[in-house]
């Protein structure tokens, strides 16, 4: 559903994101366009269950943070909430502890919901791509994953298949069926 309220600046957006009405609701700032982003348990669900299996990899390696659909961030200008995020300490040391975070996040997870828009997905995809972050579209209904892999040509994995963690994180690796319920 996009706020029909019009924005003058990303000031405004950073502000009303923060205002106690609004400190429990998931917002993007997409191309001008302020849009409340719902979810549902079983989308949530799937993203809880990539966290979980990303987390068991990452922290004990120490190798950054894992974060879930409430921490947003600058992507090339946007304000995204991925599903999951992952951001190395690397990239990044310590996270912003307010607003959106003003790192782009190293990998990021998107698992469309039925209210998901996929016109919407496509331009946050480009915006994942100019900022250089992996990302990985899940798609429920077909039990398929789309890794977008920054200059390389997209490719849809299957249930069958293997997600990797390409030069964000090598060695790991996930089954695509683990990853749905």
């Amino acid at each position: 559903m996009i706020v029909e309220r019009e924005l003058d600046t990303l000031l405004a957006f950073d502000a009303l994101i923060e205002q106690p009405e609004n400190i429990s609701k998931r917002f993007e700032y997409l191309h001008g366009e302020i849009i409340e982003v719902p979810s549902n348990p079983h989308s949530s669900e799937i993203a809880m269950q990539i966290g979980w299996l990303l987390g068991n990899w990452v922290y004990p390696r120490k190798l950054g943070r894992i974060t879930g659909e409430q921490g947003g961030y600058i992507v090339a200008g946007a304000r995204l909430a991925p599903d999951v995020a992952f951001v190395s300490f690397e990239t990044q040391p310590e996270l912003a502890r307010r607003g959106y975070n003003p790192v782009a996040p190293d990998l990021a997870a998107e698992v469309m919901s039925p209210t998901d828009d996929e016109e919407q997905l496509q331009k946050k995809l480009l915006l994942y791509a100019a900022a250089n972050v992996l990302t990985w579209v899940v798609r429920e209904p077909t039990r398929t994953v789309d890794v977008h892999e920054p200059g390389k040509p997209m490719r849809t994995l299957g249930i069958g298949d293997t997600l990797h963690g390409g030069d964000v994180l090598p060695g790991f690796t996930l089954p695509v069926r683990a990853i749905f319920p």
